[in-house]
């Protein structure tokens, strides 16, 4: 199959609050096996399945900016940021590939958590219209669906082939063998209200951050 003169770019949604090495490591990983040059990270402002976050969107920001600033891989996206409203993912997509065009090879990185419950997203089912998923392992989840139908749909549209992720705009689901970091926000900001270390799950700048800033206490 002949690759896409387009590369293949990802984004890479959340709520990132804090941003931490469970959302890094993985999709560093991720791009070394399916040769992603960029990543666009995207937080949001109002998550439309769990509850607001604790630091505010100028702070997740800052934290992003720091957390990525000596690696040329990831770069900053702040449009859901910026909206008042719920956002979307699905909405999301359409607006890039609006901007980017029908032919552009574009993926969204999800972990298996959120595999297992997309069909509780918005117009889920248009997802794969739009995009490729790439899906990063998580510890304790299966990639067994809830239903037949929805694994069906899953069998259906996975790949193991990196090309045809490169060859079409969208379309497949990649599942990736990637590392596990067992660590998430909610375990970081439980240690950090704790007064306990959380050296080796967050960037030294970001962890700076929240300290100068008081946050998470």
């Amino acid at each position: 199959m002949v690759s896409s003169p387009l590369p293949l770019c990802a984004i890479y949604g959340g709520t990132f609050d804090p941003i931490h090495y469970g959302h890094l490591k993985p999709v560093e990983a991720l791009a070394k096996k399916v040769a992603l040059h960029q990543i666009t990270i995207m937080p949001n402002n109002v998550p439309p399945h769990r509850p607001q976050p604790e630091a505010n969107s100028q702070q997740r920001k800052a934290m992003v900016e720091l957390a990525i600033a000596d690696n040329p891989l990831f770069r900053l996206d702040t449009r859901e940021l910026e909206r008042s409203t719920p956002s979307y993912t699905v909405e999301t997509l359409e607006q890039v590939r609006r901007e980017q065009g029908s032919q552009q090879p574009l993926a969204f990185i999800i972990g298996q958590d959120s595999l297992l419950s997309l069909q509780r997203w918005h117009r889920w089912e248009c997802l794969l219209d739009l995009c490729h998923l790439l899906v990063c392992q998580r510890p304790g989840y299966t990639v067994s669906m809830d239903t037949a139908g929805q694994q069906r749909w899953l069998d259906n549209h996975s790949t193991t082939s990196v090309e045809e992720l490169h060859a079409a705009p969208a379309g497949k689901i990649y599942l990736a063998q990637t590392p596990l970091y067992d660590i998430s926000a909610t375990a970081i900001r439980q240690r950090l209200e704790q007064n306990l270390p959380c050296d080796e799950f967050v960037p030294a700048p970001v962890l700076q951050f929240i300290h100068r800033h008081n946050l998470y206490r």
